[in-house]
């Protein structure tokens, strides 16, 4: 995997970090899916959802469906834990970048009346982009493959993102920086892609994206419990969000919903998510060539909205969302008519890793139970060594400081993170968050003088030289 790439893993989980009466769904929710059928998979597939719930990972609901069939739908942990009231499959989740696949859903739509193509140039539709983007196609924004900077990296972002915008003053965080690399010669996932791609769908339609989404695909369909969020919205049975602290779960401030927009701001069900699926892989959305220029993947297995890769020879559709307090993670296998849903209102990986273990109980497959991470002792003095900045590319940097509880990590734009000390391996420092999948490990110099980290997520390494 090249810098670009593991930069852009980066940003897929780091992105975006950064009341009601709870009733029981009622019968007619999974009508169409059928009546859940205990057996012992269905029982492992309890136990592994549970073994996240563990050290405060995971609290959120769940969805497991093959064929007909309901193999596993449940909640686990508090929607509000200040009001001790339970999450429940009927519950609402902000999904993040979810998103994505119902703005590119709505592109795909307005090519297949006529009134865009996606190889049209974005200067066509925003004729004041900057020359630079002059090659640039809606195909480019679509596939994150267009070389523009992620706007959540700009060193304003973290404070810029808690008050209202508009998508205009959001692309005048990116339109003036240089672009990362020429359009179509690399991918690199990046939000501001898809901010373009909102204003690109009021521009050739004249309607405001989400009332475009709710009356295109939303209402249709009848996701009754889907929306685009809104600062000001009270949402009945909506979940509060939170991460991982040194003394367990805390409240996450958000940012404003007007930021995520059309690249991360809707919130969702595990029963709405369902319908979506289902109607999009049977033909009720998009026509059968719109689905397959969807579902074909590019250059970092991207579609459009949608990672699409081959797992144990069959294709999987999927993608996570991250948004303040909240993760989620959908996966469907069209050939086996598999869904899986994980929503959760904690800041964390848990949802990713949880449906990958999922989909192979599903499949018949072997899995473990997921662990808690242990913190081990080590004293404020001993951490000194660890602090500065450490840049790994152009766009993303890590600012270290020490606390009492261990180190402060802060990635460009984002906000801060605990990481915990967790020991040595092959004499090398190693320090994880409770907040995601991430570990650093520091490479020690034969004299003990700490010059180079290695950030280490979902299987990628990137490195970082000390400043």
């Amino acid at each position: 995997m090249n810098s670009s790439q593991c930069s852009a893993s980066l940003i897929r989980r780091v992105i975006y970090f950064f009341l009601a009466i709870w009733v029981v769904r009622s019968a007619t929710v999974f009508a169409q899916a059928g009546a859940v059928e205990p057996d012992s998979s269905n029982q492992r597939l309890d136990e592994v959802a549970s073994s996240f719930t563990k050290d405060n990972a995971f609290m959120g609901a769940v969805l497991v469906v093959k064929g007909p069939t309901i193999l596993l739908d449940k909640a686990y942990g508090k929607a509000v834990l200040e009001w001790n009231i339970p999450d429940s499959p009927n519950v609402k989740f902000r999904i993040g970048s979810m998103t994505k696949q119902f703005t590119a859903a709505l592109i795909l739509l307005e090519q297949e009346e006529g009134r865009l193509s996606v190889d049209d140039p974005v200067r066509k539709y925003l004729p004041d982009a900057p020359a630079a983007w002059e090659k640039l196609t809606i195909a480019d924004l679509l596939h994150h493959t267009s070389g523009i900077p992620n706007f959540i990296f700009d060193k304003r972002y973290f404070e810029w993102r808690m008050v209202s915008r508009t998508p205009a003053e959001e692309v005048a965080l990116f339109k003036d920086k240089p672009l990362n690399f020429s359009p179509g010669t690399q991918w690199e996932y990046s939000n501001s892609n898809y901010t373009l791609l909102g204003m690109i769908l009021e521009k050739v339609t004249g309607r405001r994206y989400g009332d475009l989404l709710r009356e295109r695909i939303l209402a249709p369909l009848g996701m009754k419990d889907s929306g685009l969020d809104d600062d000001d919205l009270i949402l009945p049975e909506r979940a509060e969000g939170y991460q991982p602290g040194p003394k367990g779960l805390v409240p996450v401030r958000s940012l404003s919903m007007s930021v995520g927009w059309a690249t991360g701001s809707m919130y969702s069900t595990t029963a709405d998510l369902l319908r979506w699926e289902r109607a999009l892989f049977g033909g009720k959305v998009l026509s059968a060539s719109s689905l397959k220029q969807m579902t074909t993947p590019g250059k970092g297995n991207y579609g459009d909205g949608v990672f699409v890769s081959r797992k144990d020879d069959m294709e999987v559709v999927e993608h996570g969302g991250s948004i303040d307090g909240f993760n989620s993670y959908m996966t469907y296998v069209p050939a086996r008519n598999i869904a899986i849903i994980v929503l959760s209102n904690v800041s964390g990986d848990a949802p990713d890793i949880m449906a990958g273990k999922l989909l192979y109980v599903t499949l018949g497959k072997a899995v473990t139970l997921a662990k808690p991470r242990v913190a081990l002792p080590i004293a404020r003095a001993e951490l000194s060594k660890f602090v500065g900045d450490y840049e790994i590319s152009a766009q993303l940097s890590l600012k270290i400081t020490p606390s009492d509880d261990g180190l402060i990590v802060q990635a460009s734009g984002q906000p801060p993170l605990l990481f915990s000390y967790e020991g040595e391996i092959n004499g090398h420092p190693q320090f994880f968050t409770r907040a995601m999948d991430v570990q650093i490990e520091f490479i020690p110099t034969s004299t003990d003088h700490i010059s180079m980290l290695v950030l280490h997520l979902g299987g990628s390494a990137m490195q970082g030289r000390r400043q």
